[in-house]
Order: C-alpha cells, then sequence, then structure tokens
C-alpha cells in the first residue's frame, strides 16, 4: 500500500470530532517582569544575558520593532535598538508565575498537557454538548488574565498543530477559532515558517523547491516530500494539509526520573556517599537533557540499616543543568545525613517535569552560556560513545566498569552508583 492511500486509511480510522486548545502566555517572561515593576510598560525589554557574549531569551514586542528576536547575540540586539532595557531576569519567579496558570487550567480542563512553562494543549472534545467550547475557553482565558495579570492568547481547532499556529495568528493577547473543515484554508496563504518543526535549514530547503507558502506543499504530492526529505517529509505535508492525530498527553506533576542505589554493604562513609549520589545527579541531569525535559523538584532519600527511610525536596528553577542539581542534591543530603547511622540505600528523583532545555536559563547568569556549551558537548560525546564516557571528577572513584540489572531484566552498562534508573 502505498504512502498516500495509509494516510487516507488514518483519517477514516480517526474520524472522531475533536476540539483541541493551544494556550501560549505572550512574550511570557517579559510579562512577568512587567507585573513586579509597571514601568517596564511600553518599553523595548530584553530578557537574557548581561554580557555582549550572552543571548535574548525573550523581548517585548517594542522590541521585534527593532527586528530583535530570541536566541539573537546581546550585543547585536543593542546594535539594533541602543536603548533596549537588558533584564536577568529570575527563573524562580517565572516558575511560580507559570505554576499559578497551571493550577487555573488544571481545574478548568478535564485533559490538559504543559508543553513548556509557557503553553498548554487542552482537550475539551465533547464538551460543546453541554457548554460551547469557544464560549468556554475565552471565559477561561480572561479567568486566566483576571487573577494573574499575565496576557495570553489561544486558538482553538481540530488538533494540536492548526491550534499551535492559530495560537501564533492571534497574538498579541488575542484568540482564534477554526472551525472544522477549514484548516487547509487557513493555513494555505501563510509562511511555511508557521509550521512546526521547520527550522531555518528546513525553510531554505523548502523555499528551493519553490514552496514558501503552505499552499505550495498542500497542492505537492505527498510522495515527493517523501522523496526529498524522507519521513520528515510526510510530517510536514500532513502538518500543511491540516492532519494531526496526536493527542493531548495528560499533564502529570509526579512525572519523575529516579536513580536509587542500595550497597552490597551498609556505610558510614560520609564523602563516598556525597561522591555516588553527586555521580547520580550527573547522570539524571543527561537523561533530562536527552529527553528534553527540565525539572522544578529535587528530592534525596536515604535508608538507614535499621530500614528507616528519610526523604527531602526542594523545589526549584526549571533546569536540567549538571552544576544546579548537583548543588541541590548535596544540599539536601548535608541536611538529611545527620544520624552517622549506616546506609543502607541513597536515591534522588527529579520530578515536575516539562519540555524544555537549558537555554530557558541563559539569563540567570554570565557564566550561564558557558555551561550549556560544555553539556552539549558532554552529551554528544555520551550519545556517541556512552553515559560513562565523560563523568565528573568527584564520582569517578564508583565507575568499574562492572554490568548491572536494569529494573525490567535488561544488562546494561552503568555505574554501582546508578543500578536501578528508571523513568516514567
Amino acid at each position: 500500500m502505498d504512502t498516500k492511500m495509509e494516510l487516507f486509511d488514518q483519517t477514516d480510522n480517526n474520524n472522531k470530532p475533536r476540539t483541541i486548545v493551544h494556550m501560549d502566555l505572550d512574550t511570557f517572561f517579559v510579562s512577568c517582569e512587567r507585573l513586579i515593576d509597571s514601568r517596564l510598560n511600553n518599553l523595548p525589554i530584553i530578557i537574557g544575558g548581561t554580557t555582549d557574549r550572552g543571548v535574548v531569551a525573550s523581548c517585548s514586542y517594542e522590541a521585534r520593532l527593532f527586528g530583535i528576536h530570541s536566541a539573537m547575540p546581546i550585543k547585536m540586539a543593542k546594535e539594533r535598538c541602543p536603548e533596549v532595557i537588558i533584564i536577568r531576569g529570575n527563573a524562580d519567579n517565572y516558575t511560580k508565575f507559570s505554576r499559578n496558570v497551571t493550577d487555573i487550567i488544571k481545574e478548568a480542563s478535564p485533559t490538559y498537557e504543559k508543553s513548556s512553562i509557557d503553553e498548554f494543549y487542552l482537550d475539551l472534545s465533547g464538551m460543546d454538548q453541554h457548554y460551547g467550547c469557544l464560549k468556554y475557553t475565552s471565559e477561561l482565558r480572561q479567568k486566566i488574565m483576571r487573577e494573574t495579570g499575565l496576557p495570553i492568547s489561544f486558538g482553538l481547532s481540530s488538533n494540536k498543530t492548526v491550534s499551535k499556529i492559530a495560537t501564533g495568528e492571534a497574538k498579541p493577547n488575542n484568540q482564534k477559532f477554526i472551525d472544522t473543515g477549514m484548516e487547509k484554508t487557513f493555513l494555505n496563504p501563510l509562511s511555511v515558517k508557521k509550521i512546526p518543526m521547520v527550522g531555518l535549514k528546513t525553510y531554505q530547503l523548502l523555499c528551493s523547491l519553490g514552496a514558501k507558502r503552505i499552499a505550495t506543499i498542500q497542492e505537492m504530492p505527498i510522495e515527493l516530500m517523501e522523496n526529498i526529505m524522507g519521513k520528515a517529509g510526510i510530517a510536514i505535508w500532513k502538518k500543511a494539509n491540516g492532519i494531526d492525530f496526536s493527542p493531548v498527553k495528560q499533564y502529570n506533576e509526579n512525572k519523575s526520573i529516579s536513580t536509587e542505589r542500595t550497597f552490597d554493604s551498609d556505610t558510614t562513609d560520609a564523602l563516598k556517599l556525597k561522591s555516588i549520589i553527586r555521580a547520580m545527579a550527573e547522570n539524571t541531569a543527561f537523561q533530562l537533557r536527552k529527553k528534553q525535559k527540565v525539572s522544578a523538584c529535587v528530592t534525596v532519600k536515604i535508608r538507614y540499616a535499621d530500614f528507616q527511610t528519610k526523604t527531602m525536596q526542594k523545589r526549584i528553577p526549571y533546569t536540567a543543568a549538571d552544576h544546579e542539581i548537583i548543588q541541590t542534591v548535596t544540599e539536601l543530603f548535608d541536611k538529611l545525613f545527620t544520624r552517622r547511622l549506616l546506609v543502607r540505600l541513597v536515591g534522588i528523583r527529579l520530578s515536575d517535569l516539562v519540555t524544555g532545555n537549558h537555554q530557558m536559563r541563559l539569563f540567570d547568569s554570565p557564566e550561564t552560556d558557558r555551561f550549556a556549551s560544555l553539556y552539549q558537548v558532554m552529551d554528544q560525546i555520551r550519545l556517541r560513545y556512552g553515559e560513562q564516557a565523560v563523568i565528573r571528577a568527584d564520582g569517578m572513584q564508583i565507575f568499574n566498569g562492572k554490568k548491572y540489572k536494569s529494573r525490567i531484566g535488561e544488562p546494561v552498562n552503568r555505574s554501582p552508583a546508578i543500578d536501578n534508573q528508571f523513568y516514567f
């Protein structure tokens, strides 16, 4: 069966009507700063690194008028707008504002997905029988703005792709509804850059094919897109035609990545325990980045020889950075390990996960861009040569090259400090 026939078969098997909402907090970091200091209203604002080596993490619409955009070097942004106000930002504040919005959406939506610190998907399918989805979402948007003070936009349609694009067209601080059956009509005049997953290189490739507008891709045979771009071509063709059956994945704040070690011989060696738990933190941070997740809650667990178990957790700004997670883990361990009794088990858990990456913290410190580059290189080495290819010096004493069993019984090359790693 050819690809196009398979596509139509899938369409026939998924013809139940859906109502999907995409909500996006407008210029989120900037909006938070303006809530804290109203003097920033209507001024060109950049949230990002405060040195010329930093980059723009977020910017106001006033700054965008000068051609400033996210990921632009701070030096270039200042050249385009010398009077721009640069704020390093406070990730802790942004995390708190994000949680406030999440709490409101959680109470209002039967199924919601928090896809990043400032983006949400809601599945309101079936609610039209009892309450108009557009009216309901409009009232929810007004409630969020009223109770948090943050501007927010939304798009509503039959699937996630069209709703996300509609949100972009609705901004700033507005809403847009695309009726079922009108997806292609809405999409066809837009630039192909509006399609999620189309970056600069893909855009240049599509332009070389004469496809600057989505309408052109809609008219192209899917087989041609597949021949030129493989599976990515099929995915782009589907999105351009408003076809997306991906579900809204229920957000669960308890989603976590955890690591534990049970010792062969109980120990009171504080230096050894601290070395092990720091190595565990380093590895779990790598697992976060590999899965493109960031965490806002760290938990440390100690089980003593008498089986008494003590845990302590701390909420932190969203991060997947080694140095931040290791620091928090060390602080919690120092507070927990006070009995000086034999220890049977130690473990850590990173929870409250959302999709994101370390770039979210670029405004936090002049050194952060250096750390981000370092982690990128380290992760590339680990992905190519194995998780133990690059490790911190203080964790080297616990790596001995043995094989350990995972929870599902598969042999894995892993440190004895990371013998029970699992993701759920």
